[in-house]
Protein backbone atom coordinates (compact mmCIF):
# COMPACT_ATOMS: atom_id res chain seq x y z
CA UNK A 1 0.00 0.00 0.00
CA UNK A 2 1.41 3.37 0.11
CA UNK A 3 0.16 5.71 2.59
CA UNK A 4 -2.34 3.97 5.49
CA UNK A 5 -4.81 7.20 5.48
CA UNK A 6 -3.72 8.07 1.95
CA UNK A 7 -7.13 7.53 0.30
CA UNK A 8 -8.68 9.73 3.11
CA UNK A 9 -5.90 12.63 2.62
CA UNK A 10 -5.78 13.37 -1.23
CA UNK A 11 -8.10 13.30 -3.74
CA UNK A 12 -7.95 11.44 -7.19
CA UNK A 13 -5.75 14.17 -9.50
CA UNK A 14 -6.19 12.74 -13.27
CA UNK A 15 -3.23 14.35 -16.02
CA UNK A 16 -4.10 17.53 -17.75
CA UNK A 17 -4.24 17.40 -21.56
CA UNK A 18 -3.26 20.06 -23.88
CA UNK A 19 -6.10 22.33 -24.42
CA UNK A 20 -8.21 21.38 -27.24
CA UNK A 21 -8.04 24.56 -29.18
CA UNK A 22 -4.00 23.99 -29.14
CA UNK A 23 -3.93 20.37 -30.02
CA UNK A 24 -6.08 20.09 -32.99
CA UNK A 25 -3.67 22.31 -34.52
CA UNK A 26 -1.12 19.25 -34.66
CA UNK A 27 -0.50 15.61 -34.38
CA UNK A 28 0.99 15.57 -31.24
CA UNK A 29 0.85 13.96 -27.87
CA UNK A 30 -2.02 15.41 -25.94
CA UNK A 31 -0.98 14.21 -22.29
CA UNK A 32 1.12 16.40 -20.68
CA UNK A 33 3.42 14.86 -17.77
CA UNK A 34 2.06 15.49 -13.85
CA UNK A 35 4.19 17.44 -11.19
CA UNK A 36 6.60 14.46 -9.37
CA UNK A 37 4.86 15.88 -6.07
CA UNK A 38 1.24 14.74 -7.32
CA UNK A 39 2.28 11.79 -9.03
CA UNK A 40 3.48 10.96 -5.07
CA UNK A 41 0.56 11.51 -3.41
CA UNK A 42 -1.52 9.61 -6.24
CA UNK A 43 0.48 6.39 -5.19
CA UNK A 44 -0.08 7.11 -1.67
CA UNK A 45 -4.13 6.84 -2.70
CA UNK A 46 -2.99 3.39 -3.13
CA UNK A 47 -5.21 1.57 0.07
CA UNK A 48 -4.68 -1.89 2.15
CA UNK A 49 -7.30 -3.30 0.49
CA UNK A 50 -6.51 -6.79 0.98
CA UNK A 51 -7.61 -8.33 -1.86
CA UNK A 52 -6.52 -6.41 -5.01
CA UNK A 53 -8.87 -6.61 -7.44
CA UNK A 54 -6.63 -4.65 -9.97
CA UNK A 55 -4.56 -7.81 -10.48
CA UNK A 56 -7.24 -10.06 -11.74
CA UNK A 57 -7.16 -10.12 -15.52
CA UNK A 58 -10.44 -11.70 -15.54
CA UNK A 59 -12.96 -11.64 -17.71
CA UNK A 60 -16.72 -10.60 -15.46
CA UNK A 61 -20.00 -11.08 -17.75
CA UNK A 62 -18.08 -11.05 -20.94
CA UNK A 63 -16.09 -7.99 -19.85
CA UNK A 64 -11.96 -7.58 -18.37
CA UNK A 65 -11.94 -6.95 -15.31
CA UNK A 66 -8.14 -6.13 -13.40
CA UNK A 67 -5.40 -5.80 -15.38
CA UNK A 68 -4.56 -9.08 -18.00
CA UNK A 69 -1.11 -8.56 -17.52
CA UNK A 70 -1.54 -9.02 -13.42
CA UNK A 71 0.53 -6.15 -13.25
CA UNK A 72 1.69 -6.00 -9.06
CA UNK A 73 0.02 -2.12 -8.74
CA UNK A 74 0.01 -1.94 -5.31
CA UNK A 75 3.46 -3.11 -4.58
CA UNK A 76 4.60 0.06 -7.46
CA UNK A 77 2.29 2.22 -6.56
CA UNK A 78 4.01 2.11 -2.74
CA UNK A 79 7.45 2.66 -4.20
CA UNK A 80 6.34 5.51 -6.10
CA UNK A 81 5.11 7.33 -3.05
CA UNK A 82 8.55 6.37 -1.25
CA UNK A 83 10.28 7.84 -4.51
CA UNK A 84 11.90 4.42 -5.21
CA UNK A 85 11.39 5.33 -8.96
CA UNK A 86 13.85 2.31 -10.22
CA UNK A 87 12.65 -0.10 -8.02
CA UNK A 88 9.11 0.63 -9.07
CA UNK A 89 10.16 0.25 -12.83
CA UNK A 90 11.50 -3.07 -11.94
CA UNK A 91 8.65 -4.33 -10.20
CA UNK A 92 6.15 -2.73 -13.48
CA UNK A 93 8.40 -4.91 -15.60
CA UNK A 94 8.46 -7.90 -14.01
CA UNK A 95 4.80 -8.14 -15.58
CA UNK A 96 4.68 -5.66 -18.24
CA UNK A 97 7.66 -5.54 -20.77
CA UNK A 98 6.00 -2.21 -22.75
CA UNK A 99 4.50 0.12 -20.20
CA UNK A 100 4.59 2.94 -22.43
CA UNK A 101 2.02 1.65 -24.83
CA UNK A 102 -0.40 0.09 -22.30
CA UNK A 103 -0.13 3.28 -20.05
CA UNK A 104 -1.12 5.11 -23.10
CA UNK A 105 -3.71 3.22 -25.04
CA UNK A 106 -5.15 0.48 -22.64
CA UNK A 107 -8.53 1.59 -21.17
CA UNK A 108 -7.51 0.88 -17.91
CA UNK A 109 -9.60 -2.08 -16.58
CA UNK A 110 -7.56 -1.80 -13.52
CA UNK A 111 -8.97 1.08 -12.30
CA UNK A 112 -12.70 -0.44 -13.08
CA UNK A 113 -11.73 -3.14 -10.57
CA UNK A 114 -9.89 -1.02 -8.01
CA UNK A 115 -11.33 -1.62 -4.35
CA UNK A 116 -11.16 2.44 -3.75
CA UNK A 117 -13.13 2.90 -6.49
CA UNK A 118 -15.87 0.99 -5.07
CA UNK A 119 -16.67 3.77 -2.58
CA UNK A 120 -14.87 6.72 -4.51
CA UNK A 121 -12.69 7.90 -6.86
CA UNK A 122 -10.73 4.65 -8.09
CA UNK A 123 -6.40 4.87 -8.06
CA UNK A 124 -5.03 6.99 -10.74
CA UNK A 125 -2.99 3.70 -11.69
CA UNK A 126 -2.82 4.77 -15.54
CA UNK A 127 -1.14 7.65 -14.92
CA UNK A 128 1.61 6.53 -12.54
CA UNK A 129 2.25 3.55 -14.90
CA UNK A 130 2.80 6.26 -17.74
CA UNK A 131 5.13 8.72 -15.46
CA UNK A 132 7.22 5.46 -14.18
CA UNK A 133 8.09 4.35 -17.58
CA UNK A 134 8.77 7.61 -19.12
CA UNK A 135 11.19 8.27 -16.07
CA UNK A 136 12.92 5.03 -16.63
CA UNK A 137 13.50 6.03 -20.16
CA UNK A 138 14.60 9.31 -19.25
CA UNK A 139 16.98 7.70 -16.60
CA UNK A 140 18.20 5.05 -19.25
CA UNK A 141 17.22 2.27 -16.44
CA UNK A 142 15.78 0.56 -19.76
CA UNK A 143 18.21 -1.94 -21.34
CA UNK A 144 18.24 -4.55 -23.40
CA UNK A 145 17.98 -8.12 -22.54
CA UNK A 146 19.54 -11.41 -24.25
CA UNK A 147 20.64 -14.38 -22.59
CA UNK A 148 22.85 -17.57 -23.93
CA UNK A 149 21.78 -18.73 -27.27
CA UNK A 150 20.05 -21.71 -27.71
CA UNK A 151 20.67 -22.62 -31.17
CA UNK A 152 16.87 -22.21 -32.24
CA UNK A 153 15.34 -20.19 -34.85
CA UNK A 154 11.89 -19.07 -33.99
CA UNK A 155 9.42 -16.78 -36.41
CA UNK A 156 6.96 -14.57 -35.18
CA UNK A 157 4.10 -13.38 -38.39
CA UNK A 158 2.86 -9.94 -37.36
CA UNK A 159 4.67 -7.14 -35.17
CA UNK A 160 1.70 -5.67 -33.06
CA UNK A 161 1.65 -6.05 -29.13
CA UNK A 162 1.26 -9.82 -29.45
CA UNK A 163 4.08 -10.24 -31.72
CA UNK A 164 6.15 -7.68 -30.21
CA UNK A 165 5.57 -9.72 -26.68
CA UNK A 166 6.30 -13.21 -28.50
CA UNK A 167 9.53 -11.63 -30.09
CA UNK A 168 10.27 -10.52 -26.66
CA UNK A 169 10.33 -13.06 -24.37
CA UNK A 170 12.01 -15.37 -26.66
CA UNK A 171 14.78 -13.29 -27.47
CA UNK A 172 15.19 -12.70 -24.11
CA UNK A 173 16.09 -16.28 -23.09
CA UNK A 174 18.39 -17.04 -25.97
CA UNK A 175 16.14 -17.96 -29.61
CA UNK A 176 16.82 -16.50 -32.65
CA UNK A 177 14.15 -14.68 -33.40
CA UNK A 178 12.80 -13.24 -36.50
CA UNK A 179 9.60 -11.14 -37.30
CA UNK A 180 8.09 -10.80 -40.45
CA UNK A 181 5.36 -7.62 -40.87
CA UNK A 182 3.80 -7.03 -43.94
CA UNK A 183 3.73 -3.04 -44.02
CA UNK A 184 6.94 -0.59 -44.25
CA UNK A 185 7.07 -0.03 -40.67
CA UNK A 186 7.16 -2.53 -37.34
CA UNK A 187 3.98 -2.20 -34.83
CA UNK A 188 1.05 -3.26 -36.03
CA UNK A 189 -2.47 -1.78 -35.38
CA UNK A 190 -0.36 0.20 -32.67
CA UNK A 191 1.66 1.60 -35.61
CA UNK A 192 -1.00 2.83 -38.39
CA UNK A 193 -4.05 1.93 -36.45
CA UNK A 194 -3.47 4.49 -33.39
CA UNK A 195 -3.23 8.04 -34.52
CA UNK A 196 0.00 9.84 -33.39
CA UNK A 197 -1.71 12.13 -30.81
CA UNK A 198 -2.63 9.16 -29.12
CA UNK A 199 0.54 6.75 -28.99
CA UNK A 200 3.28 8.95 -31.16
CA UNK A 201 5.36 6.79 -32.83
CA UNK A 202 9.05 7.38 -32.12
CA UNK A 203 7.61 5.51 -28.75
CA UNK A 204 7.56 2.55 -30.63
CA UNK A 205 10.04 3.22 -32.36
CA UNK A 206 12.07 3.48 -29.38
CA UNK A 207 11.26 0.58 -28.02
CA UNK A 208 11.56 -1.55 -31.31
CA UNK A 209 15.26 0.23 -31.11
CA UNK A 210 16.19 -1.53 -28.07
CA UNK A 211 14.56 -5.15 -29.28
CA UNK A 212 16.75 -4.32 -32.65
CA UNK A 213 19.81 -3.99 -30.06
CA UNK A 214 18.85 -7.17 -27.93
CA UNK A 215 19.40 -9.02 -31.18
CA UNK A 216 15.68 -9.38 -33.08
CA UNK A 217 15.40 -9.25 -36.41
CA UNK A 218 12.86 -7.54 -38.29
CA UNK A 219 11.31 -8.39 -41.76
CA UNK A 220 9.39 -5.48 -43.26
CA UNK A 221 7.21 -5.13 -46.70
CA UNK A 222 7.22 -8.96 -46.49
CA UNK A 223 4.05 -10.81 -46.54
CA UNK A 224 3.93 -14.06 -44.74
CA UNK A 225 1.24 -16.42 -47.54
CA UNK A 226 1.96 -13.55 -50.69
CA UNK A 227 5.46 -12.72 -50.56
CA UNK A 228 6.61 -16.02 -49.13
CA UNK A 229 5.02 -18.63 -48.11
CA UNK A 230 3.78 -19.77 -44.95
CA UNK A 231 4.84 -23.57 -45.18
CA UNK A 232 8.53 -21.87 -45.78
CA UNK A 233 8.41 -20.44 -42.55
CA UNK A 234 7.03 -24.01 -40.83
CA UNK A 235 9.79 -26.11 -43.14
CA UNK A 236 12.66 -23.42 -42.29
CA UNK A 237 12.11 -23.01 -38.67
CA UNK A 238 11.96 -24.70 -35.36
CA UNK A 239 9.10 -22.77 -34.60
CA UNK A 240 6.23 -19.95 -35.79
CA UNK A 241 4.13 -17.87 -33.58
CA UNK A 242 1.07 -16.42 -35.73
CA UNK A 243 0.58 -12.95 -34.40
CA UNK A 244 -1.12 -11.11 -37.21
CA UNK A 245 -3.71 -9.90 -35.88
CA UNK A 246 -7.72 -10.05 -36.61
CA UNK A 247 -7.35 -7.59 -39.23
CA UNK A 248 -11.00 -8.43 -41.24
CA UNK A 249 -13.14 -5.48 -40.82
CA UNK A 250 -16.41 -5.32 -40.51
CA UNK A 251 -18.46 -4.01 -42.81
CA UNK A 252 -22.33 -2.61 -43.31
CA UNK A 253 -24.77 -4.05 -45.20
CA UNK A 254 -26.68 -1.70 -46.71
CA UNK A 255 -27.76 -0.01 -50.01
CA UNK A 256 -25.08 2.45 -50.88
CA UNK A 257 -22.26 0.81 -49.16
CA UNK A 258 -20.06 0.75 -52.47
CA UNK A 259 -20.08 4.25 -53.04
CA UNK A 260 -17.19 6.74 -53.05
CA UNK A 261 -16.35 8.02 -50.43
CA UNK A 262 -17.86 5.05 -47.79
CA UNK A 263 -14.06 3.57 -46.23
CA UNK A 264 -13.28 1.08 -43.31
CA UNK A 265 -12.17 3.69 -40.42
CA UNK A 266 -8.38 1.60 -40.49
CA UNK A 267 -7.82 2.09 -44.08
CA UNK A 268 -8.61 5.84 -43.11
CA UNK A 269 -6.28 5.81 -39.95
CA UNK A 270 -3.79 4.10 -41.34
CA UNK A 271 -2.88 6.23 -44.53
CA UNK A 272 -2.87 9.11 -42.69
CA UNK A 273 -0.60 7.63 -40.06
CA UNK A 274 1.91 6.45 -43.17
CA UNK A 275 1.44 9.97 -45.18
CA UNK A 276 2.03 11.91 -41.37
CA UNK A 277 5.35 10.21 -40.95
CA UNK A 278 6.54 9.85 -44.77
CA UNK A 279 5.46 13.48 -45.56
CA UNK A 280 3.63 14.90 -42.63
CA UNK A 281 0.82 14.69 -44.65
CA UNK A 282 2.68 16.45 -48.00
CA UNK A 283 2.52 13.40 -50.53
CA UNK A 284 -1.44 13.74 -50.38
CA UNK A 285 -1.57 9.80 -49.69
CA UNK A 286 -4.28 9.62 -47.63
CA UNK A 287 -7.94 10.19 -47.11
CA UNK A 288 -8.89 13.60 -46.04
CA UNK A 289 -11.96 15.02 -44.27
CA UNK A 290 -11.32 18.49 -44.81
CA UNK A 291 -14.42 20.60 -45.54
CA UNK A 292 -16.36 17.50 -45.42
CA UNK A 293 -19.38 16.14 -43.49
CA UNK A 294 -18.06 13.11 -41.87
CA UNK A 295 -20.52 10.37 -40.54
CA UNK A 296 -18.61 7.72 -38.20
CA UNK A 297 -20.32 4.73 -37.81
CA UNK A 298 -19.31 3.26 -34.37
CA UNK A 299 -18.88 4.56 -31.12
CA UNK A 300 -15.97 2.70 -29.52
CA UNK A 301 -12.54 3.65 -29.54
CA UNK A 302 -11.68 3.96 -33.10
CA UNK A 303 -14.72 5.95 -33.94
CA UNK A 304 -13.28 8.74 -31.42
CA UNK A 305 -9.93 8.33 -33.52
CA UNK A 306 -11.44 8.96 -36.24
CA UNK A 307 -13.41 12.10 -34.89
CA UNK A 308 -10.01 13.33 -33.83
CA UNK A 309 -8.52 13.07 -37.19
CA UNK A 310 -11.53 14.06 -38.89
CA UNK A 311 -11.09 17.62 -36.80
CA UNK A 312 -7.44 17.58 -37.49
CA UNK A 313 -8.00 17.62 -41.11
CA UNK A 314 -10.31 20.78 -41.04
CA UNK A 315 -13.85 18.61 -41.67
CA UNK A 316 -16.82 20.70 -42.19
CA UNK A 317 -19.23 18.53 -38.99
CA UNK A 318 -18.31 15.51 -37.97
CA UNK A 319 -21.01 12.83 -36.54
CA UNK A 320 -20.70 9.04 -34.66
CA UNK A 321 -23.65 7.08 -34.78
CA UNK A 322 -24.13 4.27 -32.12
CA UNK A 323 -26.47 1.65 -32.61
CA UNK A 324 -26.90 0.48 -28.74
CA UNK A 325 -28.25 3.33 -25.79
CA UNK A 326 -25.98 5.76 -24.20
CA UNK A 327 -24.59 4.52 -21.34
CA UNK A 328 -25.31 5.64 -17.64
CA UNK A 329 -23.54 8.39 -16.01
CA UNK A 330 -22.55 6.26 -13.34
CA UNK A 331 -22.41 2.82 -12.91
CA UNK A 332 -25.69 0.86 -12.16
CA UNK A 333 -24.77 -1.40 -9.40
CA UNK A 334 -27.66 -3.84 -9.57
CA UNK A 335 -27.12 -4.75 -12.97
CA UNK A 336 -23.14 -3.51 -13.71
CA UNK A 337 -21.93 -4.50 -10.04
CA UNK A 338 -17.89 -3.98 -8.72
CA UNK A 339 -15.30 -4.97 -10.06
CA UNK A 340 -17.03 -5.33 -13.50
CA UNK A 341 -16.06 -2.87 -15.77
CA UNK A 342 -17.86 0.06 -14.98
CA UNK A 343 -20.26 0.66 -18.02
CA UNK A 344 -20.62 4.53 -17.74
CA UNK A 345 -20.30 7.25 -19.95
CA UNK A 346 -16.96 9.16 -20.71
CA UNK A 347 -16.07 12.15 -22.69
CA UNK A 348 -12.64 10.71 -24.53
CA UNK A 349 -10.17 13.22 -26.11
CA UNK A 350 -11.84 13.22 -29.44
CA UNK A 351 -15.48 14.12 -28.22
CA UNK A 352 -13.73 16.87 -26.06
CA UNK A 353 -12.43 18.32 -29.48
CA UNK A 354 -15.80 17.90 -30.93
CA UNK A 355 -17.12 19.75 -28.19
CA UNK A 356 -14.89 22.52 -28.18
CA UNK A 357 -15.35 23.07 -31.48
CA UNK A 358 -19.06 22.72 -32.44
CA UNK A 359 -20.60 23.35 -28.92
CA UNK A 360 -21.96 19.41 -29.13
CA UNK A 361 -21.33 16.23 -28.75
CA UNK A 362 -20.47 14.12 -31.66
CA UNK A 363 -22.33 10.74 -30.68
CA UNK A 364 -26.20 10.00 -31.69
CA UNK A 365 -27.11 6.52 -29.72
CA UNK A 366 -30.01 4.47 -30.79
CA UNK A 367 -29.59 5.00 -34.34
CA UNK A 368 -29.63 2.66 -37.38
CA UNK A 369 -28.34 3.34 -40.87
CA UNK A 370 -30.56 2.10 -43.21
CA UNK A 371 -29.00 3.59 -46.79
CA UNK A 372 -26.55 5.25 -47.95
CA UNK A 373 -27.47 7.50 -50.70
CA UNK A 374 -24.60 8.94 -53.53
CA UNK A 375 -25.03 11.61 -56.37
CA UNK A 376 -24.55 11.22 -60.55
CA UNK A 377 -20.93 10.69 -59.94
CA UNK A 378 -21.23 7.81 -57.64
CA UNK A 379 -19.86 9.56 -54.49
CA UNK A 380 -21.50 9.69 -51.18
CA UNK A 381 -24.32 12.38 -50.24
CA UNK A 382 -26.28 11.49 -47.97
CA UNK A 383 -27.04 9.16 -45.13
CA UNK A 384 -30.40 7.92 -44.37
CA UNK A 385 -30.99 6.27 -40.67
CA UNK A 386 -33.94 5.90 -38.20
CA UNK A 387 -34.44 5.85 -34.28
CA UNK A 388 -34.45 2.46 -32.50
CA UNK A 389 -35.67 1.24 -29.66
CA UNK A 390 -34.35 -2.33 -28.34
CA UNK A 391 -36.89 -5.10 -26.86
CA UNK A 392 -37.07 -8.64 -25.72
CA UNK A 393 -38.10 -11.18 -28.54
CA UNK A 394 -40.32 -14.30 -27.78
CA UNK A 395 -36.94 -16.18 -27.00
CA UNK A 396 -35.71 -13.49 -25.08
CA UNK A 397 -33.04 -11.88 -27.35
CA UNK A 398 -33.16 -8.39 -27.19
CA UNK A 399 -33.21 -6.91 -30.70
CA UNK A 400 -34.15 -3.36 -32.48
CA UNK A 401 -37.61 -2.26 -33.19
CA UNK A 402 -37.67 1.04 -35.38
CA UNK A 403 -39.27 4.11 -34.20
CA UNK A 404 -42.13 5.23 -36.32
CA UNK A 405 -41.27 8.84 -37.70
CA UNK A 406 -37.73 9.22 -37.20
CA UNK A 407 -36.62 8.83 -40.50
CA UNK A 408 -33.71 11.49 -40.70
CA UNK A 409 -31.57 12.42 -43.91
CA UNK A 410 -27.83 13.33 -42.89
CA UNK A 411 -25.22 15.22 -45.26
CA UNK A 412 -22.69 13.27 -45.70
CA UNK A 413 -19.34 13.61 -47.99
CA UNK A 414 -17.52 10.90 -45.75
CA UNK A 415 -18.60 7.87 -44.38
CA UNK A 416 -16.23 5.93 -42.16
CA UNK A 417 -17.08 2.29 -40.80
CA UNK A 418 -15.89 2.32 -37.36
CA UNK A 419 -17.53 -1.36 -36.21
CA UNK A 420 -14.47 -3.14 -35.25
CA UNK A 421 -13.01 -6.50 -36.74
CA UNK A 422 -14.80 -10.27 -37.29
CA UNK A 423 -11.77 -12.09 -37.57
CA UNK A 424 -8.21 -12.95 -38.83
CA UNK A 425 -7.69 -12.54 -42.74
CA UNK A 426 -7.90 -16.17 -44.59
CA UNK A 427 -4.26 -16.52 -46.39
CA UNK A 428 -2.61 -18.07 -44.08
CA UNK A 429 -5.02 -20.13 -42.40
CA UNK A 430 -6.24 -21.54 -45.35
CA UNK A 431 -2.63 -22.71 -46.80
CA UNK A 432 -1.93 -24.28 -43.69
CA UNK A 433 -5.01 -25.64 -42.77
CA UNK A 434 -5.11 -24.40 -39.66
CA UNK A 435 -8.78 -25.44 -37.36
CA UNK A 436 -10.87 -22.32 -36.78
CA UNK A 437 -13.16 -21.49 -33.90
CA UNK A 438 -16.66 -20.61 -33.69
CA UNK A 439 -15.96 -16.89 -34.27
CA UNK A 440 -13.31 -17.61 -37.43
CA UNK A 441 -10.16 -16.87 -35.05
CA UNK A 442 -7.59 -19.69 -35.39
CA UNK A 443 -8.19 -22.42 -32.93
CA UNK A 444 -5.68 -23.10 -30.11
CA UNK A 445 -6.69 -23.52 -26.13
CA UNK A 446 -5.71 -20.81 -23.90
CA UNK A 447 -2.32 -21.41 -21.78
CA UNK A 448 -1.32 -23.77 -24.81
CA UNK A 449 -1.40 -22.08 -27.75
CA UNK A 450 -0.64 -24.67 -29.98
CA UNK A 451 -2.62 -24.75 -33.53
CA UNK A 452 -3.36 -27.93 -34.99
CA UNK A 453 0.16 -27.82 -37.40
CA UNK A 454 3.38 -29.50 -35.06
CA UNK A 455 5.25 -26.15 -34.23
CA UNK A 456 2.59 -23.48 -35.26
CA UNK A 457 1.23 -21.24 -32.44
CA UNK A 458 -0.48 -18.73 -32.27
CA UNK A 459 -1.55 -15.69 -29.91
CA UNK A 460 -3.22 -12.32 -29.52
CA UNK A 461 -6.09 -11.15 -31.45
CA UNK A 462 -5.49 -13.78 -34.04
CA UNK A 463 -6.54 -16.09 -31.46
CA UNK A 464 -8.74 -14.46 -29.29
CA UNK A 465 -10.50 -11.73 -31.30
CA UNK A 466 -9.97 -8.39 -31.49
CA UNK A 467 -9.62 -7.22 -27.87
CA UNK A 468 -7.14 -5.08 -25.62
CA UNK A 469 -3.44 -4.21 -26.36
CA UNK A 470 -2.77 -5.88 -22.26
CA UNK A 471 -4.32 -9.15 -23.72
CA UNK A 472 -2.33 -9.18 -26.72
CA UNK A 473 0.70 -8.64 -24.51
CA UNK A 474 0.38 -11.10 -21.62
CA UNK A 475 -0.81 -13.94 -24.39
CA UNK A 476 2.50 -12.71 -26.52
CA UNK A 477 4.23 -13.78 -22.95
CA UNK A 478 2.22 -16.69 -22.65
CA UNK A 479 2.96 -18.44 -26.17
CA UNK A 480 6.40 -17.83 -26.00
CA UNK A 481 6.59 -19.84 -22.65
CA UNK A 482 4.75 -22.60 -24.76
CA UNK A 483 7.05 -22.20 -27.47
CA UNK A 484 10.07 -21.75 -25.06
CA UNK A 485 8.83 -25.04 -23.80
CA UNK A 486 8.22 -26.80 -26.50
CA UNK A 487 11.65 -25.99 -27.79
CA UNK A 488 13.86 -26.49 -24.77
CA UNK A 489 11.28 -29.31 -23.15
CA UNK A 490 11.36 -26.92 -20.21
CA UNK A 491 10.34 -23.30 -19.08
CA UNK A 492 12.58 -20.56 -18.74
CA UNK A 493 10.67 -17.59 -19.53
CA UNK A 494 8.84 -16.70 -15.71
Amino acid sequence: MGKATGFLEYDRIDPKKRPAVERIKDWNEIRLPQDTEIIKTQGARCMNCGVPFCHGGVLLNGMTSGCPLHNLIPEWNELVYQGQWQEAYKRLTRTNPFPEFTSRVCPAPCEGACTEGYIMESVTINSLEYEIIEKAFTEGWVTTKKAKETGKKVAVVGSGPAGMSAAYYLNAVGHDVTVFERDDRAGGLMMYGIPNMKLEKRFIERRLDLMKASGIKFVLNTEVGKDIKAQELVDNYDAVVLCAGASKARGLEVEGKELKGVHFAVDFLKANTKSLLDSNLGDGSYISAKGKNVIIIGGGDTGTDCVATSIRHGCESVYQFEILPAPPEKRIEESNPWPEWPKKLKVDYGQEEAINLYGKDPRNYLISTKKIVGNKNGEVKEVHTVDITWSQDASGRFVPQEVPGSAKVWKADLVLLAMGFIGPEDTIVDELNLERDSRSNIKAEYEVFETNVEKVFTAGDMRRGQSLVAWAIQEGELAAREVDKYLMGKIVIK
